[in-house]
Formats: C-alpha cells, structure tokens, sequence
C-alpha cells in the first residue's frame, strides 16, 4: 500500500544541503543535455510538426518560410532541440527537485503538494495544446488575410523561420504558464495569502487583469485574447470551487477528530466500568 512518509527528522549540516542541492542540479542538467542529444537529430521533423498550424492557414500549395542570416536555419534548429529537450527532460527535473524539497516537509504537507506536482504538467499540456491545435491555425490565417494589394504593390507573407520560432514558442509558453493560474491561486490559499472571499470580492478586478494580461501575453489579435481569456476565467472560478471544497474539508476534520476523541472516551469509560 501505498505510504507518506513524515518529516525526516535527521538533521544534516547546511553543506550537505548545498552538496545535495549541487549534485541534483547536475542531474538535472545532465538529463537536459542528453534530451537535448535525443531531440537535435530530429530537429527537423519537430521544427515541421510545429509548422504544421502556418502551413494550414496558407492557400495549399502556397506559403514559405524563409531566412536572411546564413546562420538563422541551424540556429532554429539548436533552439528547436532545446525546446523539444526541456519538454522531454521535465518529469525527471521535477522528480529531482521534489527528492530535495520532500524530506522537509510533514506527510500532511507533502499529500497537499503531491497534486499540485501532478497538476502542473496535465495544465501547462493543455494550455499548449489549446494554443497549437485552436489559436495559433486561427491567428496565423488572420496574419495573412492582410496580403494583397497597397499602392500597385503585392503585399505577401514571407516569414522567416526564426520569427516564426518565436512567435510560435511565444503562444505555447504564454498559454501554458497561463493555464498553471489554478496551482498558483491553490498554493496562494494554502500557504494563507488569499482567501476565496477576498478572490470572490475581487472578482471584477480579477477578470479585468486577465483581460489585460491576454493583452499583453498573446500576439495583437482579438481572436487570440479572447481565446486565452475565457479559459482563464474559467479556471479562476474553478480555483474558486476548490477553495470551497477544500474550506469545507477543513470545517468537517476537527468533527472528525472529536467523534473519534469521543469514541476513545467511551471505550476507555467502558472498559473501566466493566473491571
């Protein structure tokens, strides 16, 4: 069965922490550099899946990406890796910084913390997952609606393969922190900072923040915006009712613990009564 263990009561020097600390570290970087190795070789095909939402919203048979540094291509290439090596690599650091942070926390704390380690993956998933297969399709046939024709000259769309890199990093990334809004707002409450009536009372500056922060995170498209802020929204009212259902969880322990007390009285009443 499976089993918490408590606080580790032993007690070791500040520089053992750091030495484990140090040694952690360097798995980490150790797995990175071998995902890294894993995931050049195949630069190439991640480099296209990731192009796959632009070639969508061209025309078929159209578009192309392009690049004016003779250096530009194969330094896409080491950043796709790197991309494509921290995705890989992130079970195993998280793993490690988890054996680092455990020992010092009660079996009570580390069941409160072990859904939020299996929450932030499964989130930052799926908002990326709703930036590549939703928004960026959208927003990049958006961008190109804007070819044609300005003062008896063709306007096209020739991006190059760096700026369409970044852009296309920019969404997943903004889309998948976005979405880890719940894990923050859950530890927020856990660790006493915010409540869920100060959030409740909040709620119209909350939802003006979101707007302002799918402003400022997403490319300048409304389709985007919107896209990245009603999910946002929604997760903060789903925060909400988990805070309720946490707060009422809480509520209903200490009757718990005193039916047990009670019990405990009884039977030690009993058995006193009976010799």
């Amino acid at each position: 069965m499976f089993r918490i263990s408590d606080l580790d009561e032993t007690e070791s020097p500040l520089l053992d922490h750091l030495i484990e600390l140090r040694n952690r570290l360097m798995r980490c970087l150790l797995t990175l550099v071998v995902a890294f190795a894993i995931c050049f070789p195949f630069s190439d095909e991640i480099f296209g899946f990731l192009v796959r939402p632009l070639t969508q919203a061209f025309p078929d048979g159209q578009g192309r990406l392009i690049y004016t540094k003779l250096y530009e291509a194969f330094f896409v290439e080491l950043k796709v890796a790197v991309f494509a090596a921290f995705f890989l690599s992130f079970p195993i650091i998280a793993n490690q910084l988890w054996q680092f942070v455990a020992p010092g926390l009660y079996a009570k704390e580390k069941k409160a913390f072990l859904p939020f380690l299996f929450a932030t993956p499964i989130l930052f998933t799926a908002g990326a997952a709703l930036a590549y297969f939703v928004v960026m399709p959208n927003a990049f046939r958006w961008f190109i609606g804007f070819q044609g024709d300005a003062g008896g000259l063709q306007i096209e769309a020739l991006p190059g393969t760096g700026d369409y890199l970044a852009l296309v990093m920019q969404f997943i990334l903004a889309f998948g922190i976005s979405f880890l809004l719940p894990v923050l707002l859950m530890l927020l409450n856990r660790a006493g900072i915010v409540s869920r009536e100060s959030l409740k009372k909040a709620r119209r500056y909350v939802i003006v923040a979101i707007v302002a922060l799918a402003a400022i995170i997403t490319p300048p498209d409304p389709g985007s915006q919107l896209v990245l802020a009603v999910p946002l929204y929604l997760l903060f009212e789903g925060s909400l009712f988990l805070m309720w259902l946490t707060d009422r969880r809480k509520k209903s322990e200490p009757e718990e613990d005193e039916a047990v007390e009670e019990d405990k009285r009884e039977s030690i009443t009993g058995e006193g009564t009976g010799a």
